[in-house]
């Protein structure tokens, strides 16, 4: 200001130009040599320290106000002061004599050097208190975008969830520091009437970005490597049936079910009960109970593992369990240590994020697992792939059956945190049982971990139903087969067991004539065989496990398929013009058969309702037209068969 005679807003104008210079020099920095988080706390901290030594060079603080000892302000026009006031009688403060005077080579110099005293052409008046306020919102304005561009081209060498909490906690140390945060709000508030808050106005929604990238790119990678086991598998499914083992479990689970191996019971059975064993420690006993095959295990183990070490990477962002609140939510106690920002105040949006994403995830996997199962059902019965392609669609049925049991993880992905998720509950039912109203809704999480599993049931169910589909139509085909097989051959050989039955009628003339009849005693060879294949079939894949609903489908399906095969066996054995008409003795015995199946897959009341179902139309008719054949039954209905 002396040499080049400038005014204290000029003083003003350049300091702040050379703390911009120096922030864009942080910013533009190499990386190699020091770590992305000493750079942000540096650019932190000249932020801070350019507020500080604003509000100690240029601030002057009114008449009124009582100085305070430990923040100074108005250093620059004291300084200017002391070095241009005159002193009494014309002598003012010698400004090398004051400085200099103990360096050797003063005494040499002369008179006009040594007794010099600087002078201002022009009066130093303090700066407006308006002006500054409004020079200084400008600068930080212009800083805004360079410092939100720099930090985030910065951020991008950020690779985990764990750098960039390393990063958010050694910011909020530095504020937080004594040094830093001491008179922090009140400089804030004389120098900008408002306080600054450098972590949510410029940085938090960087993160958070960062953040979310790093989180989408991290599930895109579980889901396309996941999709990739998956076909994998399919393919192993299909071509190592002979050869691996446990690829043989898929189509026939029985002797995976059956055999003893080391790990059915965990080493700590003995002294650990099931209720206090968490879910990833599961014994193989109560996976054989669910039918869960190796394969399945396998699958599952995968996806979970990849999810646990997201999941650990994104909890060191979170607040951990348990862990009190930050001391800026909390009134101020003697002694307590001031926080400069909530480092966990967006925990809440950082777990939306994962669940979003986490849920695009596994969108991805079942969109893989519908085109499966379209492939599977779009394949005609009698291809030579019939049998693999079952191996594919029984693996699908209980994968999607299994996932949300055998991936704890994928849970708390979707619900967050154990403690959070149980207290929603906990609030929830509370707000249930104290009748305020009407009853809660349940928490959006829990809602979309639901969706989520009814999802998964329901591609399950449909891939089972191909599966019946298909077993379905292999046994009735084999069952048509024989049963219109017409020759005496073949009617004999398929025949069982008759019963000769005594029976007692009286005459017009009121004496009783004593007769003999012949009746079927055992549903054929074809009816029989039908019904252990069946049993056979279910028993292959893990009855134990499928769902009622599957189950239920199964016998409905295969009984229809049954009244199609009467109702062709009738169209061509009933007819009047038929070549090989229906005798009487194989009428009774259809007729029996019919009967037999429909009290075995017929559809039964469930436990605690009354009534009888009505029964089935086609059933009706296509046992009226076997009755026709039978001499004493053409006007009976079936009323007895369910």
């Amino acid at each position: 200001m002396l040499l080049e005679d400038s005014s204290p807003r000029q003083a003003l104008a350049d300091f702040l130009l050379a703390r911009k210079a120096g922030i864009q020099q942080l910013l533009n920095q190499p990386h190699h040599g020091s770590s992305i988080k000493s750079q942000v706390c540096s650019l932190v901290e000249l932020l801070a320290n350019t507020l500080y030594q604003a509000h100690a060079l240029f601030y002057t603080q009114p008449g009124d106000v009582p100085s305070n000892s430990t923040l100074s302000c108005g250093l620059l026009f004291s300084m200017l002061e002391t070095v241009t006031a005159q002193q009494a009688g014309g002598k003012g403060i010698k400004v090398l004599r004051v400085e200099m005077q103990s360096v050797s080579w003063f005494k040499h110099l002369p008179p006009s050097v040594v007794d010099f005293q600087p002078t201002l052409r022009t009066l130093a008046h303090p700066i407006n208190l308006d002006y500054l306020r409004e020079t200084l919102q400008r600068w930080i304005n212009l800083c805004n975008e360079d410092i939100k561009s720099g930090i985030s081209a910065l951020l991008i060498y950020v690779k985990t969830l764990k750098g960039l909490a390393g990063i958010r906690d050694a910011v909020w140390e530095l504020l937080t520091s004594d040094s830093m945060s001491q008179n922090w709000e009140k400089v804030c508030q004389r120098l900008l009437d408002r306080p600054i808050r450098f972590w949510e106005d410029m940085m938090q929604q960087l993160f958070l970005d960062r953040l979310q990238t790093l989180i989408k790119e991290g599930l895109e990678s579980i889901s396309s490597d996941s999709m990739q086991l998956l076909l994998s598998t399919l393919q192993d499914l299909e071509r190592n049936q002979d050869t691996l083992k446990h690829i043989q479990y898929e189509s026939n689970i029985c002797s995976f079910l059956w055999g003893e191996s080391q790990s059915d019971l965990p080493p700590d059975a003995a002294w650990i009960s099931v209720a206090n064993r968490g879910p990833q420690h599961r014994s193989c006993l109560s996976l054989k109970a669910q039918a869960v095959t190796p394969c399945i295990q396998s699958f599952c183990q995968a996806l979970d593992s990849r999810l646990k070490v997201k999941l650990e990477d994104l909890f060191s962002y979170l607040p951990r369990e348990g862990s009190p609140a930050e001391p800026q939510n909390e009134p101020l106690r003697a002694g307590a240590k001031h926080s400069a920002f909530d480092r966990y105040g967006d925990a809440k949006t950082v777990q939306e994020m994962l669940c979003h994403h986490c849920l695009a995830c596994m969108q991805n996997i079942q969109d893989s697992v519908k085109a499966q199962l379209q492939t599977a059902a779009d394949t005609k019965l009698g291809d030579y792939n019939t049998y693999d392609t079952l191996c594919k669609v029984l693996f699908l049925a209980r994968l999607c059956q299994s996932l949300s049991e055998l991936c704890p993880h994928l849970k708390q992905c979707i619900l967050g945190k154990s403690g959070v998720i149980e207290q929603t509950i906990r609030e929830t039912k509370i707000t249930k049982k104290s009748g305020k109203g009407r009853a809660a809704d349940k928490p959006q999480v829990i809602c979309k971990w639901q969706e989520l599993k009814d999802k998964l049931v329901t591609q399950s169910l449909e891939a089972y139903a191909i599966w019946s589909a298909t077993v379905v139509k292999n046994l009735v085909h084999s069952f048509m087969n024989a049963m219109l097989q017409t020759t005496a051959g073949s009617v004999l050989s398929t025949a069982t067991q008759w019963e000769e039955i005594e029976i007692q009628e009286e005459t017009e003339a009121g004496s009783s004539v004593t007769s003999k009849i012949r009746l079927p005693g055992q549903s054929s060879w074809y009816v029989q065989s039908l019904l252990f294949n069946l049993c056979q079939a279910v028993n292959r894949v893990g009855g134990h496990a499928l769902p009622k609903v599957t189950l239920q489908a199964l016998l409905r399906s295969c009984l229809d398929e049954v009244l199609t095969a009467y109702e062709k066996m009738c169209q061509e054995g009933l007819g009047k013009k038929s070549p090989n008409p229906i005798t009487q003795t194989r009428a009774l015995q259809l007729l029996f058969d019919l009967r037999y199946l429909c009290l075995i897959l017929g559809s039964r009341a469930e436990d605690g309702k009354s009534g009888k179902a009505k029964p089935d139309s086609r059933l009706v008719a296509v046992d009226r037209q076997c009755c026709h054949r039978v001499p004493g039954c053409a006007g009976q209905s079936l009323h007895c068969v369910t």
